[in-house]
């Protein structure tokens, strides 16, 4: 990780989310007639289905604007990003106040969940929109959309939705303080707030104590109410890509926190335990899922390769490397770097294909769906722009 490879990695990035990744979703997705983004799209950007997700506004919009407020204040990235936000507040509310999961491409609703990420990304959405327009009605809205997200998630007296199983096996999933982590540092930065560090120390408490297990050098992504390990299907699939999402996090907090050295090291040994548990040793990348023991796991498609979380691997690393200059972490960023853009890029089309088979060839060529959009991807290329800005300013 010399001069010279920073400043060609800084600039792949750089070029990759200015030059491709954000102007094809501008091209293909934006919805001119009704608002908001569309992101089921083919390789070459068709639009094959119409209906919209909420999380996925959301998520653009927070892309968008974060560009916006701190890389180039450009016009359509505010005009679009205002878009995706009047359509969440204009179609996505239930009579309940939770947000939609899914709805018709002119906002007439599909579903609704158990689960509230739609609330989470709605929040980031509008502190940068806030951020950018300086409208204290954004900020406030962002304000509840967090406190939405932990009212509603997964709360069956909250949301009217059913329990899916009967309340035998309670478990805990990290899912939740780990997305809310992030949206409490978002929220924190977009509306100069630091009352958040008080949920973000919360998040990180929780993650700690319940689901990282020094004993068998593991993070469980489903654990029981006192953080158990459930011994059975559910309970003992591993996510390696959402744990090394929230070490990434974590190493963001104690960055912002003056290189704090109890942070650091969480956030590194759960890196280092997933890489460990996660990389594929045969073909290269990351594996979608594992089992703690090294059992069959009973997703069939366990062994395929997800954009995503090589998007947070490359983040984590880089930043690990960052914070420790451990030469492994940049050892494992090379690795990960060079086998994600060996596989997953389209020359042709530009962006990235979402899925592979464990081997690297592609398993869909959609560019776009329900669960990917304009998101881990560009978010990769920012936040790796900005670390090797500062690697390179010393």
């Amino acid at each position: 990780m010399n001069k010279e490879r920073m400043i060609e990695l800084r600039d792949v990035y750089r070029r990759g989310l200015l030059d491709d990744v954000v102007p094809f979703w501008l091209k293909h997705s934006v919805d001119r007639q009704y608002g908001g983004t569309m992101t089921a799209v083919d390789r070459d950007g068709t639009v094959i289905d119409t209906d919209k997700c909420l999380w996925q506004q959301g998520r653009f919009a927070w892309m968008l604007g974060n560009m916006y407020n701190t890389v180039e204040r450009r016009g359509e990235w505010l005009e679009v990003a205002g878009s995706c936000v009047r359509f969440i507040l204009e179609h996505g509310l239930a009579p309940n106040g939770q947000l939609y999961f899914l709805v018709e491409r002119d906002g007439r609703p599909l579903r609704r969940r158990r689960y509230a990420f739609s609330e989470s990304f709605a929040a980031m959405a509008m502190a940068e929109y806030a951020r950018a327009t300086g409208k204290d009605e954004y900020a406030a809205k962002a304000r509840l959309f967090f406190d939405n997200f932990a009212k509603f998630h997964g709360n069956a007296a909250a949301t009217g939705i059913p329990d899916k199983a009967e309340p035998t096996r309670r478990m805990r999933g990290l899912g939740f303080p780990m997305i809310r982590l992030n949206v409490a540092q978002q929220l924190r930065e977009a509306l100069g707030d630091e009352s958040f560090t008080r949920a973000a120390d919360e998040c990180i408490e929780t993650i700690a104590t319940y689901h990282v297990k020094d004993d068998i050098q593991c993070v469980m992504e489903c654990v029981g109410p006192g953080g158990e390990i459930v011994d059975h299907f559910d309970g003992r699939t591993l996510t390696p890509g959402h744990a090394i999402e929230g070490a990434w996090f974590i190493l963001q907090e104690a960055k912002l926190r003056g290189r704090d050295a109890g942070l650091i090291e969480l956030g590194t040994k759960m890196l280092d335990w997933m890489w460990q548990r996660g990389w594929d040793q045969e073909y290269g990348g990351l594996l979608y899922f594992r089992d703690v023991y090294g059992l069959p796991v009973q997703e069939y498609w366990h062994d395929m390769k997800f954009w995503w979380p090589h998007n947070e691997a490359i983040i984590a690393t880089l930043l690990a490397y960052q914070l420790t200059g451990d030469a492994k972490y940049a050892r494992w960023h090379t690795m990960v770097h060079d086998w994600s853009y060996a596989h997953f890029p389209d020359p042709e089309y530009g962006e990235w294909y979402g899925y592979l088979h464990r081997d690297g060839r592609i398993a869909s060529h959609a560019k776009g769906t329900t669960w990917k959009g304009c998101f881990h991807l560009p978010r990769m290329q920012l936040v790796c722009w900005r670390i090797l800005d500062e690697m390179l300013a010393g």
